[in-house]
């Protein structure tokens, strides 16, 4: 990236789209936001469709450099920017694998197959059609992974180590979008919802990406 140029992430509204602008404010990143929303034809454009073929969000483009996937993002920016004293990384390789672990078991396991399923069926019936037993099975499938991430932090202040890392970015965003469909957290996740909320970086990211909704406790 040349001096003086912005990295630019396009793509804003989301949960996807809120955990690379958040893992940038918390390394202190200059950065500019392209608030494209999805199914707005924004993401269908030649144009667009030039930086990622498969017209989705969100989207950074880092000098020459474009890539795509929040955790792929958010694992690249930690990687090129990161350091002690901004976003932790492990650096044991086990520890790195623990973290990795969690991340994909959160994207996996609450995002994809649970929170998403919940939000094409529920939010977004009128594009992809009601189903009322998916909704069901993906509440339940939700609570049942939330579960097993509440007994984790029981003791715990983050997921990996003690400290703030990219796998609690994934579990904070999942934790909101879960409090937003009205799912009965644990006293432990509570906890932990309530003390990352107070992140000035989450505060940033937040305002930033969902455009000065007020934040929920």
């Amino acid at each position: 990236m040349s001096k003086g140029e912005k990295m630019q992430f396009f793509g804003a509204g989301t949960s996807r789209t809120f955990r690379p602008v958040w893992t940038a404010e918390e390394l202190n990143l200059d950065y500019e936001l392209v608030p494209i929303g999805p199914r707005t034809g924004e993401t269908q454009t030649d144009e667009y469709t030039r930086l990622n073929p498969k017209q989705k969000i969100p989207v950074l483009v880092d000098g020459t450099f474009i890539l795509t996937e929040s955790v792929a993002i958010c694992r690249y920016l930690i990687n090129k920017y990161g350091g002690e004293s901004t976003l932790y990384s492990p650096s044991d390789m086990e520890a790195h694998a623990k973290e990795d672990e969690w991340v994909a078991y959160i994207y996996g396991e609450i995002d994809e197959t649970s929170l998403y399923v919940m939000r094409r069926h529920g939010d977004l019936k009128a594009i992809y059609g009601e189903a009322p037993q998916a909704l069901d099975a993906a509440r339940n499938y939700a609570l049942k992974h939330l579960g097993v991430v509440a007994a984790h932090l029981k003791d715990k202040q983050f997921l990996v180590g003690n400290r703030f890392g990219v796998a609690d970015i994934f579990l904070m965003s999942c934790l909101d979008w879960a409090f937003h469909y009205g799912l009965d957290l644990a006293e432990s996740l509570k906890r932990y919802r309530n003390a990352i909320s107070h992140r000035e970086a989450y505060k940033r990211a937040f305002t930033r990406n969902f455009s000065g909704q007020q934040l929920e406790q």
